[in-house]
């Protein structure tokens, strides 16, 4: 561990009232919520870095990797982790594959897409989140290090997560899992791609999967929520930021209201979609986008358990180490899907 890394880590350990006191005198209030003090410190310790208009992707990628790093959780105990890649035409998708030392052979194995706008974000930037699913919910998590944009912009990442959810439905019984299922999650961009996936596999008439977990997704690209102006300017996801993720991502002129791109437009396609767990936090633009797509869902007739961590802000689930409430969620949203993972009544099509 650096020395920087070490000071910070050491900083984090005072009372929160004290890093309010170091981080701006007073609380950080907006709409009724109160910003969690340890986040309030990390934003005030980042408020000085550079706009990102003036970086590129290669650095951004750096920078904010080299930021979570030093944040990082340590990997849950009772939890194995093997890096391998998965086979694709034309390319290799690297991935990480957790697995609990108490696996239950019912449980079907959870594909998960991390964070990142499409353009940052890597195995690492989930990893200790990754395998404290895996342990709650007794079975496999396969994390997707899919293509980045802009070298690969919209559809080939989502293309790569697609591809590892129908690699696992035929491939998971090799890893202890039921045959031929699966459940999928991730958050921010994860989310996107996830309910993504969920749509496409109805589309094609393919398996769905049997559950859907979506921590502060990004699901309506297009719509412009009050959340992207009151809380626009919050550490660490800004209205500037989504910009410039959208602006590598997608190619100029592509139609956002694409389903492929903005899921939650696609209405007719949200009846018979699997059971749902949404997430989100309070100091995020996001936070509109991810009830929204939750209360769409109810009225398609889908089962959504929506929570809002009002005190969080975006990317909490990298903030485990750091934030006793980050930590909280993190482990109750880990617990909910538990829950979920015990109502299944698991039948393999196979």
């Amino acid at each position: 561990m650096s020395l920087q890394a070490t000071l910070i880590k050491l900083l984090l350990k005072l009372p929160p009232s004290w890093l309010v006191k170091m981080s701006g005198g007073s609380p950080v209030q907006i709409g009724g919520r109160t910003l969690d003090p340890y986040f309030q410190f990390i934003a005030h310790g980042a408020r000085n870095q550079p706009p990102v208009s003036s970086l590129t992707a290669e650095q951004f990628r750096t920078g904010s990797a080299d930021a979570l790093a030093m944040l990082a959780a340590p990997m849950e105990e009772g939890v194995s982790a093997e890096d391998f890649e998965l086979t694709a035409p034309g390319r290799d998708i690297p991935v990480r594959l957790y697995k609990p030392a108490d696996q239950s052979p019912d449980h079907p194995a959870l594909v998960y897409m991390h964070m990142g706008g499409g353009v940052i974000g890597d195995l690492e930037t989930c990893h200790a989140f990754c395998a404290l699913l895996s342990k709650r919910i007794k079975a496999p998590v396969l994390s997707v290090d899919y293509r980045l944009a802009p070298e690969y912009k919209f559809p080939a990442g989502l293309n790569d997560c697609i591809f590892a959810y129908e690699w696992v439905l035929k491939n998971a019984e090799s890893f202890g899992a039921p045959p031929a299922l699966a459940t999928i999650g991730g958050d921010s961009m994860g989310g996107n791609f996830t309910a993504v996936i969920a749509q496409e596999m109805k589309r094609q008439q393919k398996p769905l999967p049997l559950l859907q977990l979506m921590i502060y997704p990004a699901t309506d690209i297009k719509t412009k929520y009050p959340s992207h102006e009151l809380y626009g300017e919050c550490y660490p996801l800004t209205t500037e930021l989504m910009d410039w993720f959208m602006g590598h991502y997608l190619e100029d002129g592509q139609d956002q209201a694409d389903p492929k791109i903005s899921p939650a437009l696609a209405v007719s396609e949200l009846p018979q979609l699997p059971p749902t767990i949404i997430a989100t936090a309070g100091f995020d633009p996001l936070v509109d986008d991810g009830a929204a797509y939750a209360k769409a869902l109810e009225a398609a007739g889908v089962r959504a358990d929506y929570t809002c961590y009002d005190s969080l802000a975006h990317g909490f689930t990298a903030f485990m180490s750091v934030s006793p409430a980050a930590r909280e969620a993190c482990e109750e949203i880990a617990d909910k899907l538990a829950t979920a993972y015990a109502d299944l009544r698991v039948t393999s099509p196979v």
